[in-house]
């Protein structure tokens, strides 16, 4: 009987250097990202595309069931908007990044340009989350946290479902680390939005 071993690594997504070859405007990166739909592109502030695979089938569904508590709450709170992990937002260093999820505040969204909002919008959402699955590499995660807060974000979770651990990230705060945590509260910025974590481990 012959038995295959299935190993899974961690995954780097591709770096596509273009400047000072290509220098591609917002408009170009924007119908770039329309015409490859089915990659998940973003652009770091160097100018570089970064490209990754789809995501699993397993985490996407994690992911939705994390996007459905978010909005549940948005909804009922009414002070913000809420995003899944399509949309793109140009932060102030350039990059244009997209979290697994995220909420802004509905008076600096709403302030944004209606023209600007279909596109990537030029603003770091206050609050993001990212999940990490088994082939995500941590490190890159990280990194990616630290660029939403040093631009703006005021809460940013980066879920772990690996290992089974959470970083919470907040300006001029060192990272908070939990190990298997039930819930998550998002206090005082989304005042009684509790993260349920029973189905997203």
């Amino acid at each position: 009987m012959t038995t295959n071993l299935v190993v899974i690594t961690e995954i780097v997504p591709m770096v596509l250097q273009l400047q000072p070859a290509i220098a591609m405007t917002d408009e170009q990166f924007y119908e770039f990202c329309q015409l490859n739909r089915d990659l998940r592109i973003e652009r770091n502030a160097a100018g570089e595309l970064v490209i990754m695979p789809p995501t699993g089938s397993e985490t996407d569904e994690r992911n939705f069931n994390l996007i459905g508590q978010l909005w549940a709450w948005t909804k009922q709170d009414g002070t913000g908007v809420g995003f899944g992990s399509s949309a793109g937002f140009t932060l102030p260093n350039g990059a244009v990044r997209s979290p697994d999820a995220a909420w802004i505040k509905r008076t600096r969204w709403e302030a944004i340009e209606p023209e600007q909002r279909k596109k990537f919008a030029p603003i770091c959402p206050e609050f993001v989350i990212e999940l990490r699955s088994e082939s995500d590499n941590l490190r890159i995660l990280q990194d990616k946290m630290q660029e939403y807060i040093d631009n703006g974000t005021q809460l940013g979770w980066l879920i772990d479902r690996k290992k089974r651990q959470v970083f919470i990230y907040r300006p001029n705060t060192a990272v908070e680390v939990l190990d298997n945590p039930k819930t998550l509260s998002g206090e005082p910025l989304l005042p009684g939005f509790v993260l349920d974590l029973s189905q997203i481990w």
